[in-house]
């Protein structure tokens, strides 16, 4: 039984590899919006599209009134990531209140005794409920927002339970071809563990920005992520080299390199059109995941975006490895 819970764990921590899998509810830090995850899986400032506010709460608006969104992943090891959005806008003086809830099915799985006999079956997953809400400061162009979520995590006969919270912070001025933000995720606590073991949530601190280019219809997005943290990169020990008279040399992460885990970039052509094609990359993810004297091409995420009248249909494809990748999609529907 021990065995497969690691299996388990391992699953759980390894959904979102950015951090290191330190930390419990790491579902909360992986997109499930297939829009974002083409750009990289960390866009900030995306003010139109109702699924952000699951990642910044700042960007809720009355543009998101009664827009409905679901979110399908089909995502490593055959694990299933599924999301749904919805925002209502009360009027124009209580202002727009948005919720989600998010969904990480890891299957089923073949329990174990100890001297490894076969005792039947069990399921894993994970599940978060949030609602929230952004005002709009008096006479400035800045944003506020927050997320309260509830989370429950159930391994086997194991089950937790957290509280957490999302802080954002946007500038957003419709004259202005920039937008800028600022974001605090996951602040909070396990309300019950698993074992005895309290274990910290991952909290995660982001800057992130996007700037619309005047002549041509295409708009940039970068995000400096988990800065919470900045020694992101670590010594591979497949990465060392060993002389002749079997000397190894280790292969210390530069300044530069662990820099650059940090940055994760994106680009959208035709933003604002019935169509549009997207791509990103997350350079923390190509770090992790690549291979001495071989091209995985992990980071790399693009998709495209197709809106017919109440319809929105985006698709994402992610690079993980040489033989793993991921298919997001999203339908947003405007139920006006």
């Amino acid at each position: 039984m021990k065995y497969f819970l690691f299996i388990i764990s391992f699953f759980t921590l390894s959904s979102y590899a950015q951090t290191g899998g330190e930390q419990v509810y790491s579902f909360l830090n992986f997109s499930t919006s297939a829009r974002q995850t083409a750009l990289g899986g960390s866009v900030l400032t995306l003010t139109d599209d109702v699924n952000q506010a699951l990642w910044n709460p700042a960007t809720i608006n009355e543009e998101m009134d009664s827009k409905a969104s679901i979110n399908y992943v089909n995502f490593l090891a055959e694990i299933n990531y599924l999301s749904v959005a919805y925002a209502y806008t009360v009027d124009k003086h209580i202002g727009t209140f948005h919720s989600g809830l998010t969904y990480l099915n890891y299957g089923t799985f073949i329990a174990a005794d100890e001297n490894g006999l076969e005792t039947g079956t069990f399921k894993a997953f994970d599940m978060a409920f949030s609602v929230g809400y952004a005002y709009k400061i008096p006479r400035t162009n800045f944003f506020v927002g927050a997320n309260a979520k509830i989370i429950n995590s159930v391994i086997e006969q194991y089950s937790s339970l957290g509280l957490a919270a999302d802080v954002g912070v946007l500038y957003f001025n419709t004259d202005k071809p920039y937008r800028f933000s600022a974001v605090v995720r996951n602040a909070g606590s396990q309300i019950t563990n698993y074992t005895d073991l309290q274990e910290p949530l991952p909290l995660q601190i982001q800057l992130g920005g996007s700037l619309q280019l005047e002549h041509v219809p295409l708009r940039l997005y970068g995000t400096l992520d988990n800065l919470q943290r900045w020694k992101l990169a670590y010594n591979n020990p497949s990465n060392s080299t060993t002389d002749f008279e079997g000397n190894v040399t280790s292969n210390e992460p530069t300044f530069i390199n662990n820099l650059m885990r940090h940055v994760v970039v994106g680009a959208e052509l035709f933003p604002d059109k019935g169509f549009s094609l997207r791509t990103g990359f997350n350079f923390q993810r190509a770090q992790e995941l690549s291979l001495n004297n071989k091209r995985t091409f992990a980071g790399i995420s693009f998709g495209f975006g197709l809106k017919v009248k109440r319809f929105k249909l985006n698709y994402a494809f992610s690079k993980y490895h040489i033989v793993a990748d991921t298919h997001s999609f999203s339908l947003e529907i405007n139920l006006h």
